[in-house]
């Protein structure tokens, strides 16, 4: 079984060091905790549908980008 919470941390890793985002930055940006955007790259967080439009929109990318990988 994969690790759907693992594979969407690390699309939003990726993307965000694409854009030479801190996770302060995109904590910022997101209005969201610093530390709980550690926690959801980590794969450590269930993140509610909420939060992760809110992580597309703070990173101005579609959601399916962050969902890439989860089939």
């Amino acid at each position: 079984m994969k690790n759907y919470k693992l594979i969407l941390g690390q699309n939003i890793r990726a993307i965000r060091n694409e854009q030479k985002l801190s996770q302060e930055k995109l904590a910022e940006i997101s209005s969201l905790h610093r530390t709980y955007i550690g926690s959801i790259e980590r794969g450590e967080r269930n993140i509610s549908l909420n939060n992760i439009v809110i992580i597309s929109k703070a990173l101005n990318i579609k959601l399916c980008e962050l969902l890439e990988g989860i089939e």
